[in-house]
């Protein structure tokens, strides 16, 4: 079950006890072209056009005032279906409980669900995949994994800390990785956020062109 981006840290925020409460490639005036789209590029740009709602709307935003106000849309690498790979899911049962840094001092109870082994561009990678030991007991988010990584574009093209994606606990070991639905921490755009630290495990030695880009307030 997918989960809304918005809805995801609102209740994050919550848990962690934070201050507070995942281009022009499109915008919502072109959402009629999607049908025109094939299906994997179609629901990248529905994303897209769900995140741009979700940051124009003041009661789900993390975007300050100043900056909301005049937004007119995140930038985003232009979606590529060969970020989108199919990865094995290995368990590990037995990972004992951790407390994840953030950027403020508050820390994330999280364990290692798995990891995550996949292919992209002829090249093997791995990725811890981590469940919130508080958000695994909520409903409607038990099945809620967290995927932070790092690559080569943090500091260039995209943000210098990492991103994040959001998964599903699937049935069996195969499990989809969409790149194209990376987005960037909450606390890229407001202090009063507290966002998980990606592990430094999670760098992947690649350049992944996908997702959010960095954010330049400068344009905001």
């Amino acid at each position: 079950m997918k989960k809304g981006i918005g809805v995801i840290w609102l209740l994050i925020v919550v848990v962690f006890s934070s201050c507070g409460d995942k281009r022009r490639y499109h915008d919502e005036a072109k959402e009629q072209e999607v049908s025109l789209y094939p299906a994997q590029i179609k629901e990248i740009v529905k994303f897209q056009q769900n995140l741009n709602k979700t940051f124009k709307d003041p009661n789900l935003s993390p975007l300050p005032d100043r900056f909301r106000k005049d937004f007119d849309g995140l930038d985003f690498f232009k979606p590529d279906t060969q970020f989108i790979v199919q990865g094995i899911l290995k368990r590990t049962p037995n990972a004992i409980p951790f407390m994840m840094p953030t950027n403020t001092e508050r820390f994330s109870e999280e364990t290692v669900y798995g990891i995550i082994e996949f292919r992209l561009q002829n090249k093997a990678y791995s990725l811890e995949v981590y469940q919130n030991v508080q958000l695994r007991d909520s409903i409607g988010f038990r099945d809620y994994l967290f995927l932070p990584f790092l690559d080569k574009t943090n500091g260039v093209e995209s943000y210098e800390g990492g991103r994040y994606l959001d998964l599903s606990i699937p049935e069996g070991d195969a499990i989809t990785l969409d790149f194209n639905k990376a987005y960037n921490p909450y606390c890229v755009y407001n202090k009063k956020y507290s966002c998980p630290i990606v592990p430094k495990e999670n760098y992947l030695n690649t350049e992944i062109k996908a997702g959010v880009k960095r954010f330049d307030k400068t344009n905001k």
